[in-house]
């Protein structure tokens, strides 16, 4: 942290020359706080304050600062320049806050100077604008507006000698309104009424409304409460119909200070306390609920994909249905299937009427520990820029017409979610394990702690982050779960290990009842979870899921080629209770009527053992529509497809089979699908992600070999002592020498094969060593520059200190 004193530091004559005088380590302080400076790197000192000091950098930097910085920085606009942290505390506190905001002011470079000579920079003082904390423009500004006529009036009526021109007689008004004193004796004397009118302007905003403002009135001549404040230039006239207070005014009837509540520490967040053991199984059992779900969804779309909407993004019916396979809300559907957008899991397949299909790195996912499985869910859900609470809102389009937005669409993009996110769970974090808050207070927490950042998402953002991490898993209860904690601190392996013993162990059995269902008190292994939804519906889900057995579900088993046999191994095998008779008559009747009637190509034809069948349908006027005609004693021949005959027998109480052309019987369980392999969602960035530590020491020599170019020479092998070399034959111990040179900022002399095929030697400062290129600071070239391994030849490391 920049701290800057009179005796420690000499008094800068600007910024450049306060920059200048860091160190090393404060100048990559501030390009690792401020990156933007950072593209591309700065040619020297002075060009990295311009770049500083520009309107769109400086309100980058000012959206990272906290409410009381902000309101430390409205002090520094209103003091005249240069203030001294005095004049500072006079109007503010506490001191050792105020003492922090203003270091914190200079390390990101929005304020130079010492403590006896303050300074904004331009750009910071122009947002800072006319009317600070809501008490107007200084007098000043609104009597120089005035005319001269009137500006005479006023230094008559109040008592000042004289002027000999406009600019005089604004100085010595300006000058009387900065007299607290006489300020207080002037208001001492105002009428109750004029005082209740002064007392709501200072409270902000400082404007009102009056008709005919520019009235003419002398102190002589007031008749109302208002031509009195007007006489005496407290109100000023600032358009016919607008008065403004003056700045000074407002500040001495807020008590000398600039704002009228200071916040030098967030809000405190109320707090409900749960067990912290019930919090983290609450939250495991969500997140274990959350990727099964995603399984089972991604599972469904790999059979049969939803359409992708002609303009991106999936329709409200698929949504819909996606939500009642998974018996679960319609926010919540959109929250899995964006999240597995984002995971990468899903995507648009190639084809002319793409539909939504999982990708191959599902089939990758699905094959790890769940609680792996969990941890990608989760970081694709905290870094996403798409807010799946926005699904099912309408926005206005250019058109102006009313849209709905989809999800998987392309209007969630929300450049600022992923920042909103983390600062909801940021803000549960601080709190002691098992320890949730409200709502409300999050967001008076979120509009503190970045009172200039997403303002109008954040209320909403707050809700759904809330609301979507207890459906994840990352919360329960509305606490944070432990095992979230090291996954915000960016250890994703800790938290994987923290939930791994938290996860429900999946059962492999079930309890079979005599009404034809079975119940799974518990998550079931994969394997007998598809088997029993092969073989069963899905009746209810909760703490304990319902199958039940019908004929068509038990047909549709028979259809993906299980076998009698089969079924009723499954049933005894995975059933803590006896099979019920029920049940083992419902699976031999279905078996046994299945396939008797085969269906084949002819468009199809229609076979059964027993011709008396035949002759019924043949008789069934539901048939008509499939033409049939009798081919054979036991074959029928229809003039429709395959599948519509078979759905049609179905839909009339037979139980067909689809056979070969050999009178195989065909396995009619669908070919799971899979979309194109592709990259995950791009991750769209509100601003530059901080640079690595070798970078940034890169750039700051840069930036200091700038500053010396005129007179710079080029380091030569007599400046630099030789400490090692190393030969191209070993590349292992090539590629360790270049890391540890750009480790330890060691400068190195290179022996390398140019693009031309031509030897050249140079020295440079190694930054650092990735796919097969050493990158490093050039100082004859003054940049940094791609060296690929293969051409370097040779390595000398030098002893010497980086330029």
């Amino acid at each position: 942290m920049v701290s800057m004193s009179q005796d420690v530091r000499a008094e800068p004559r600007s910024l450049a020359d306060e920059l200048r005088a860091r160190s090393d380590r404060e100048l990559a302080a501030l390009l690792a706080a401020r990156p933007d400076l950072l593209t591309p790197v700065p040619s020297d000192v002075t060009a990295l304050a311009a770049r500083a000091t520009t309107q769109a950098s400086a309100q980058r930097a000012l959206e990272r600062l906290d409410t009381f910085t902000l309101q430390v920085v409205d002090v520094l606009a209103y003091l005249p320049e240069p203030a001294s942290l005095d004049d500072v505390l006079g109007l503010i506190g506490p001191a050792e806050a105020v003492r922090a905001a203003v270091d914190r002011l200079r390390e990101l470079a929005l304020a130079w100077g010492t403590d006896d000579g303050l300074r904004l920079v331009r750009a910071v003082r122009d947002w800072a604008g006319p009317s600070l904390a809501d008490t107007g423009p200084p007098a000043a500004t609104l009597l120089g507006q005035l005319a001269a006529d009137r500006l005479r009036e006023l230094l008559e009526d109040l008592g000042l000698p004289p002027q000999p021109d406009r600019v005089s007689a604004v100085a010595a008004l300006a000058d009387r309104f900065r007299d607290r004193r006489w300020l207080a004796e002037l208001l001492a004397d105002a009428p109750a009424p004029a005082r209740e009118v002064l007392d709501r302007l200072a409270q902000g905003p400082a404007t009102g409304r009056l008709e005919n403002a520019y009235r003419p009135v002398r102190v002589a001549t007031v008749r109302t409460p208002v031509d009195w404040l007007l006489a005496r230039g407290l109100l000023v006239p600032v358009d016919p119909d607008t008065v403004a207070l003056p700045r000074e005014v407002a500040v001495h009837l807020r008590g000398g200070r600039l704002h009228r509540e200071v916040s030098p520490e967030p809000p405190e967040l109320p707090t409900r306390e749960h067990d912290p053991g019930i919090v983290d199984r609450t939250a495991a059992g969500a997140a274990f609920s959350a990727v099964r779900k995603v399984e089972d969804l991604l599972d469904l779309w790999g059979e049969d994909g939803p359409p992708v909407l002609r303009s991106g993004g999936l329709g409200v019916r698929e949504l819909r249905r996606a939500a009642a396979a998974l018996d679960v809300a319609e926010p919540v559907a959109a929250l899995l299937v964006e999240t597995a957008y984002a995971a990468g899991l899903v995507a648009e397949s190639s084809e002319v009427d793409p539909v939504w299909l999982p990708t191959p790195a599902y089939d990758t996912w699905r094959g790890w520990p769940t609680a792996r499985r969990w941890l990608a869910l989760a970081e694709a859900w905290l870094d996403t820029t798409r807010l799946a609470g926005l699904v099912g809102s309408r926005q206005d389009t250019a058109g102006g017409r009313d849209k709905l937005v989809a999800a998987l669409g392309p209007d969630l993009e929300r450049v600022l979610a992923p920042e909103l996110r983390r600062g909801v769970l940021e803000a549960l974090a601080g709190l002691p394990p098992g320890v949730a808050t409200d709502e409300a207070a999050i967001v008076a927490w979120l509009a503190w702690r970045r009172p200039l950042r997403g303002a109008r998402l954040r209320e909403r953002v707050t809700a759904w982050t809330l609301r979507e991490a207890e459906a994840l898993g990352v919360t329960g209860r509305t606490a944070l779960a432990s095992y979230v904690r090291p996954l915000l601190a960016g250890d994703s392996d800790a938290a994987a290990a923290a939930l791994e013993p938290l996860l429900p162990e999946p059962l492999d059995h079930v309890l079979l009842q005599a009404d034809l269902t079975a119940i799974a008190p518990g998550p079931l292994t994969r394997e007998l979870a598809r088997e029993l939804a092969l073989a069963a519906d899905i009746e209810s889900t909760g703490g304990a899921t319902v199958y039940r057995f019908t004929e068509s579900s038990v047909r549709r088993a028979l259809d993906a080629g299980r076998t009698a046999a089969d079924l009723h191994d499954l049933l005894a095998r995975h059933s803590r209770t006896p099979v019920p008779q029920p049940l083992a008559y419902l699976v031999d009747d279905v078996a046994r009527r299945h396939g008797r009637i085969r269906v084949g190509t002819a468009s199809a034809y229609v076979r059964c053992d027993d011709a008396t069948v035949l002759d019924e349908l043949l008789a069934d006027r539901r048939s008509a529509q499939l033409r049939l005609r009798r081919l054979a004693p036991t074959v029928l021949a229809a003039q429709a497809p395959v599948d519509v005959v078979l759905e049609r027998l179905r839909t009339m109480g037979y139980a067909p089979a689809a056979e070969s052309a050999t009178g195989d019987l065909l396995v009619s369980r669908p070919q799971a699908r899979r979309a194109p392999a592709r990259p995950r969602p791009p991750h769209v960035v509100a601003e530059p992600p901080r640079a690595e530590e070798s970078l940034l020491a890169a750039a700051v020599r840069m930036i200091r070999s700038g500053d010396r170019v005129a007179t710079a020479v080029p380091a030569t092998d007599g400046d630099l002592g030789v400490a090692a070399e190393v030969g191209c034959e070993d590349t292992a111990a090539l590629i360790d020498a270049l890391a540890a040179a750009a480790e330890h900022h060691r400068p190195v002399r290179l022996s390398y094969v140019d693009y031309q095929g031509r030897s050249a030697t140079r020295i440079v400062y190694p930054t650092g060593v990735a796919r097969g290129y050493l990158r490093a600071y050039d100082e004859e070239l003054g940049r940094i520059h791609s060296f690929p391994i293969h051409r370097i030849r040779g390595v000398t490391l030098l002893e010497g200190e980086p330029p």
